[in-house]
């Protein structure tokens, strides 16, 4: 067998340097299980139909279980010769069963055969996202149990804003997640289609039954129009994207991780195994972790501007530019599985420094806002509410001491709606249970949003 394709069409042999140019063969030999899949998928579809004989079938299933234990094993001889994983495990069949490995290939063209290989590895690369997701939310959430109660500044534009809890800010993350997930699950529904059986762009002039080979493969449907299944990465794009998001929440947990980390804030530590020292200042402990995070989240949005202006210029159907999609993807999936994974470990080891976070909310006045809510509450509009507090913060700030620290003369000199009872107002913990509602920083509400976040399917 030649070492390719289509050699009989052409006068003279490729050059070496088009040769390592065009070929694939060196990344997309990691879809090497799927192809056999799929092989194995249409064999089985091609003696049902009658078109191989069930001896062919029984050469092919033999001499590609062979095939599949050499690979694994790390026996099998890659050639750059042969191009792509397709042409090398079609050669080395043909090697070990001969003309039935040649008749493999009947009634399909490596268009629709890379296109399914593509599905499948993506199918299999999101379904395992998708667990390292959910075990990503059971740590947060391990972690927002454990600090329900735990209180600490809420920022916008940060500066300090309103009590929270450390439980409640984590569960921020964990609701980005779960969209995350229904994102990826989104995703696979339109990867799983069928493009075998496109063949070349056209279809085949053989009586094939695709929709066999989908319920072997575990597609839910077939791609309706022969182009369109051979041509288009749109479902790869969308994945990119769909990665994109994650990584971004991932980058935006980062940057508070390495703000939290930092001596000047202090709210936090990471476990020593997920950060490194200085070539020169021994004091250090740097957060190279979530530092990371925040650059291979650039990585993988440019993946995604990669992938989207490799495919905006492309006509129908196939063209040799869809060979650079494989690379930007399977980087995109190693970056998002690692992460992730990277990430449930390190949750799980953050010391929290709850001292350090209840310091933190004397320096801003956090319960200013319930103070106009108190106001509110007793009758005053909420406008000049919130210009009575603003003159009490102002007046705070002067004699550098918290709000709580006035005196009762001296909040009533702001307004006469203030009684005996605004001192439970002012206290971080009164803030705290105050916002007892669906979604609020109540600890009982943030243990229950634990409760209901652990029974999502």
């Amino acid at each position: 067998m030649s070492d390719n394709t289509w050699s009989g069409r052409f006068a003279e042999p490729v050059s070496d340097l088009v040769k390592r140019y065009t070929a694939s063969v060196f990344f997309d030999q990691r879809m090497a299980a799927q192809d056999i899949r799929g092989s194995l998928a249409h064999a089985r579809m091609l003696a049902r139909q009658r078109i191989i004989s069930p001896s062919d079938l029984a050469d092919i299933e033999r001499g590609m279980a062979r095939i599949a234990g050499e690979i694994e094993r790390g026996e099998f001889a890659w050639s750059l010769d042969a191009e792509d994983v397709h042409l090398n495990i079609e050669k080395r069949l043909t090697a070990l069963i001969g003309d039935a490995g040649k008749r493999l290939h009947t009634g399909r063209s490596r268009n629709d055969q890379v296109a399914t290989d593509i599905r499948l590895w993506l199918r299999d690369a999101i379904d395992a996202i998708g667990e390292l997701l959910r075990d990503y939310q059971a740590a947060l959430l391990d972690l927002a149990e454990q600090h329900a109660d735990t209180p600490m500044p809420g920022f916008t534009h940060l500066q300090v804003a309103q009590p929270v809890t450390f439980g409640h800010h984590l569960l921020a993350y964990v609701e980005m997640a779960q969209r995350d997930r229904e994102r990826m699950t989104d995703v696979r529904r339109r990867i799983n289609r069928l493009p075998l059986g496109a063949a070349a762009l056209a279809g085949t002039t053989f009586p094939i039954d695709r929709d066999f080979v989908a319920r072997e493969l575990g597609f839910e449907a077939v791609c309706e129009n022969s182009l369109d299944a051979v041509s288009d990465r749109d479902f790869a794009i969308e994945f990119c994207a769909a990665a994109s998001l994650l990584m971004m929440h991932v980058s935006r947990f980062s940057e508070e991780l390495i703000l939290w980390m930092s001596p000047r804030v202090g709210f936090i530590d990471l476990a020593d195994r997920f950060c490194t020292g200085s070539s020169i200042m021994p004091q250090k402990k740097n957060p190279d972790v979530p530092e990371l995070a925040r650059g291979k989240t650039g990585r993988v949005v440019g993946h995604l501007m990669g992938l989207i202006t490799l495919m905006k210029g492309q006509p129908l159907a196939y063209n040799k530019d869809n060979q650079e999609d494989k690379e930007p993807l399977f980087d995109t999936a190693d970056t998002v599985i690692d992460t992730l994974r990277i990430f449930t470990d390190m949750v799980a080891g953050i010391q929290v420094k709850a001292t350090a976070m209840a310091a933190a909310l004397k320096q801003g006045y956090a319960t200013a806002t319930d103070l106009a809510d108190y106001l509110v509450k007793k009758g005053l509009p909420f406008r000049d509410a919130h210009e009575a507090v603003a003159r009490a913060v102002r007046a705070a700030e002067t004699k550098g001491c918290d709000l709580a620290d006035l005196s009762l003369e001296e909040l009533r000199g702001f307004s006469a709606f203030i009684g005996d009872d605004v001192g439970a107002v002012l206290t971080v913990a009164g803030s705290l249970a105050a916002r007892d509602h669906v979604g609020g920083t109540a600890p009982a509400r943030v243990r229950a949003a634990i409760a209901r976040a652990r029974q999502r399917p």
